[in-house]
Parts: C-alpha cells; structure tokens; sequence
C-alpha cells in the first residue's frame, strides 16, 4: 500500500495490507495510542487486527521489542480497555519470537513474565463485553498471553499453571458468560502441550483449587466458585477431546482425573 493512501479506517475493506514505506516506528506508535482507544472499532477491529497479522507476518520485527514493552507498561493503564488489549499484543509477540527465535532476547520476555503475572489474577474488572467499550475479556486475552508465555518461557510452565488457577479462583462478582471458561481452559491445554512436564507439575496447579474449595461454606455458590467449576467442565472436555493444533498433552488423563475428582464436590452423582 502507497504511504500517501496510508489510512487506518480503510484497512480493513482493504484486508490489512502492510503499508510500505512507512516507518515501523511510526507504525508501532500509532498502534500503540489506538490500542487503548475506548472505541471499539478503532481498538479492535483497526489496531489489534493490523498488529496481530502484521506482527506475524513478520513486518514489524524491527520494533517487536517496543511493542512488547509498552504492552507490558499498560498492564498498569487506568482505563480498562486498554490493560485488557495489552496481554493481547503480548500473545502476538510471543508467538513471533517462537516463530522466529531471536527476534526478541529472552530477557526481554522475563522482563514482560513479572507485570503480567502480577496483573493478570489481581484483575478486578473481568467483564467480557461492555456495551460501550466492546470486547474487555481480562480472562480469556490473559488466558492467550499465559499459553504464549508458556511457549516462549517453558521453564515457567508450572508457574503458569498454577497463575491460571489463581485467575479462575479470585474473588470477582462476574460470572463467566463470554466463554471465558472456555479459554481459559484452552490455555492450561496449550500449557500442558508444552513438552517436558512432570505429571506431578501437571497436576500440582489444582492444589491452589482444592484449597480455595475447602475454604467455602455452606450457602449459594458465589460467582468465582462457579467460575471455576465451568472452567474445571470445560478443561475436561479439551482433555479429552484434545485441541484443533497440538492434539492431547501427554498428562491429559491424569490431569483429567484429578480435575473429575474435584468437580465430584458439587456433582456427588458423577461415577
């Protein structure tokens, strides 16, 4: 695409064409201010959309770093639309340094790893959608970061585990209904393709479950134990359906047990 056509609402109609010639650097700063846009169609379907494709493709490898910094830095932003993207643009540049190793020093993906896993089960706004604002989903776009992270950073695999069931465990007044659960337990699947684990790291994660169980009482369920029941369903059945791309992690079946063992609480009837 010629710079002197260069518009961000055309791209698109368009279908995303990297627009040569112009400067990555202006590029991953316009991305960078339009991602915390509380419009919708500016955040997400104009700059998340470019960057996600155009970061894959390669195109913004010169600038791969500074994106991932400033994604990093949001997770503190104010506004809540734009925390919520943040772990977004991480996934994308995660995958891109697995997807060409060296794009990225390793040290600058620890350096992300400390600000997300402080943010990501201390968030307290994990709406999926607001009418105004469009898609949030602290859960499930942290829950596509925790998968990358755990495929850039194998060594915190059980780290990431354990992150997730702190997630599915706070104690939050909404109840999953944008699927959440759903991806949520996609990523502790993806985790648990990651090669190399333990059936003991495999499984060692649900003790933060089982404690958070043990301390309810009698009464209504409260929305974070529902939570993690849906998402406890939901990780049984990619266990044992397995995933589109990586198929069953070889610790599914022990894993799988344990999660029915838990779920046996509020379903006594299961066999």
């Amino acid at each position: 695409m010629p710079t002197d056509h260069f518009t961000w609402s055309s791209l698109p109609a368009e279908g995303f064409p990297f627009p040569e010639g112009v400067p990555a650097s202006r590029l991953s700063d316009e991305l960078s201010a339009m991602l915390v846009s509380r419009d919708p169609k500016v955040r997400d379907d104009q700059a998340y959309t470019a960057a996600a494709r155009w970061i894959g493709e390669g195109c913004l490898d010169e600038v791969l770093e500074n994106l991932g910094d400033t994604a990093a830095d949001r997770l503190t932003h104010p506004e809540i639309q734009a925390r919520t993207f943040a772990p977004l643009v991480l996934r994308c540049v995660l995958a891109r340094t697995v997807a060409a190793p060296g794009a990225v020093p390793k040290a600058a993906a620890e350096r992300w790893y400390a600000p997300f896993t402080t943010w990501y089960p201390a968030e307290r706004d994990t709406r999926g959608w607001d009418d105004s604002l469009g898609w949030l989903h602290a859960v499930a776009h942290g829950a596509d970061a925790a998968a990358a992270f755990a495929q850039a950073l194998p060594g915190r695999r059980a780290e990431l585990l354990e992150l997730c069931a702190r997630r599915m465990t706070a104690a939050v007044d909404y109840r999953y209904v944008q699927l959440e659960d759903a991806r949520l337990a996609r990523a502790i699947g993806r985790i648990l393709l990651v090669p190399g684990l333990s059936a003991e790291q495999a499984t060692g994660w649900l003790s933060v479950v089982t404690k958070a169980l043990e301390a309810g009482g009698y009464g209504p369920v409260p929305p974070w134990a529902f939570n993690t029941f849906a998402t406890l369903q939901s990780l049984h059945l990619h266990l044992t359906r397995g995933l589109a791309e990586g198929g069953v992690p070889s610790q599914a079946a022990v894993v799988a047990e344990e999660v029915a063992s838990i779920l046996r609480l509020p379903y006594h009837w299961l066999a």
